[in-house]
C-alpha cells in the first residue's frame, strides 16, 4: 500500500510539473553538467567546496558527482585551439577523470578552432583552403583521431555531437543550411567516422533555442531529405537568452514552448531528444531548480547544464554557472530526486 502511495504521489507531481513520462526518474536519466573549462579553472588555482557551514574542498566532478546527483560529464572539442583547452589532449584528460569516477560522457565537437555557436561557425583555419571534399575528410579525420585518442584512453563515449548549436550550419558558408547537401555530407562524414570507432555512440545533431519550433523543422528536415545520418535531437535551453532577445513570458513560458516542441520533433521524427546545454543566471538557484525538474519530468532523454561550476562573471563576464562562492546552490536539487 505504502509504496503505491508513492507512486501515485510521484506521478501526480509529475504532471503538475507538465511532463508526461515516468522514467525520467530512472537511473538512465542523464543528470550531466559541461565542466570543459575544469582544468583551465584548475591551472588558475581555482578550488570548489560543498556547500553549507562545514564547506569541504573537493576536486570538482566528484563533487557534482556526490553532491549534486550528476551522473555524466559533457567536454567540447576544438579543432587547432591557441592554447591546450579544449584540445583533444585536455579532452581525453577529462574524459578519463570522468571515467575513473563512472559518469558517462557526452563529447561536442565545434568544427572550429575557437566557439561555435549561432553567431560563429568559423572554419578551422587549416581547413579554409580546401576543397569541400577535402574538409569533409579532414573533419572526419579530426573526429576519427579524436575516437581513437579516446578508445586508446579506455573511455566509450556515449554520446557524440557533430557540431555545436549548428542552428544556421557549421563551418560557414560552406555548411550552411543554405546550402543543404553540402551541411549533410559534412555531417555523414561525422557520423560515419565516430561509427567507424564506437558504433554503439549515439550521434546527436544540436542546435539552440530549444523553445523556436521552426528552426529544428528547417535542420531536421534538411537532413531527413538529404539522407542524414543522426541518432539523437539536442537542443539548449537558456530562458535568460531567450528574454534578452524579446521572448515574453519569463521562464515557464519558454520552458512550456520548449516542452511543445519536443513533443512535436518526437512524433515528427521519432528520435530521442537530449538538452545538452541548459542554464540560469547563478543567483536564481531556486528557480534554475524549478525548471531542470520541469524539463526532467518531459520526454528527454537526460539534461546537462553548461559550466555549472563557473564562478559569476567568469571568462569575460559569463554569468549563468550555478556555484556561488565556490560551491554549488540549489540549482542541480532535481538531480538528487531522480
Amino acid at each position: 500500500m505504502r509504496k503505491s502511495c508513492i507512486r501515485l504521489l510521484i506521478a501526480i507531481a509529475i504532471v503538475m510539473l507538465g511532463g508526461n513520462r515516468t522514467n525520467a526518474l530512472s537511473p538512465d536519466f542523464a543528470c550531466g553538467a559541461d565542466v570543459s573549462w575544469l582544468t583551465q579553472m584548475e591551472a588558475e588555482g581555482r578550488k570548489f567546496y560543498t556547500s553549507g557551514q562545514e564547506r569541504q574542498e573537493m576536486e570538482c566532478m566528484q563533487l557534482l558527482r556526490d553532491h549534486c546527483g550528476v551522473n555524466s560529464i559533457r567536454l567540447r572539442v576544438w579543432v587547432n585551439p591557441d592554447t591546450v583547452w579544449n584540445s583533444i589532449e585536455d579532452v581525453v584528460a577529462k574524459a578519463v577523470r570522468a571515467d575513473k569516477l563512472g559518469m558517462r560522457t557526452m563529447i561536442d565537437f565545434h568544427f572550429s578552432d575557437t566557439w561555435a555557436d549561432p553567431g560563429h561557425q568559423v572554419m578551422p583555419k587549416a581547413w579554409q583552403n580546401l576543397s569541400p571534399e577535402e574538409v569533409e575528410k579532414a573533419l572526419a579525420n579530426h573526429v576519427s583521431e579524436t575516437m581513437t585518442a579516446l578508445k586508446t584512453a579506455g573511455v566509450t563515449p556515449e554520446w557524440v555531437q557533430i557540431g555545436n548549436e549548428t542552428t544556421p550550419g557549421m563551418m560557414l558558408p560552406l555548411g550552411s543550411v543554405d546550402n543543404p547537401v553540402q551541411l549533410t555530407r559534412l555531417n555523414n562524414a561525422g557520423y560515419d567516422a565516430v561509427k567507424s570507432i564506437f558504433p554503439q555512440s549515439k550521434v546527436i545533431v544540436h542546435l539552440d533555442g530549444g523553445n523556436y519550433q521552426e528552426q529544428y523543422d528547417r535542420m531536421f528536415d534538411i537532413l531527413e531529405t538529404n539522407g542524414g545520418r543522426y541518432d539523437m535531437i539536442g537542443m539548449s535551453l537558456y530562458p535568460y537568452w531567450a528574454e534578452q532577445n524579446g521572448e515574453k513570458g519569463g521562464w515557464k513560458k519558454i520552458s512550456d514552448d520548449c516542452i511543445s516542441n519536443i513533443n512535436h520533433l518526437k512524433q515528427k521524427y521519432g528520435k530521442p531528444i537530449m538538452i545538452c546545454e541548459i542554464g540560469m543566471p547563478y543567483d536564481q538557484g531556486e528557480l534554475c531548480r524549478q525548471l531542470i525538474s520541469k524539463m526532467m519530468a518531459t520526454d528527454v532523454e537526460g539534461i546537462f547544464y553548461w559550466e555549472p561550476q563557473a564562478p559569476a562573471g567568469y571568462n569575460d563576464g559569463y554569468t549563468l554557472g550555478c556555484f556561488d562562492n565556490d560551491a554549488p546552490t540549489t540549482a542541480l536539487d532535481a538531480f538528487k530526486q531522480r
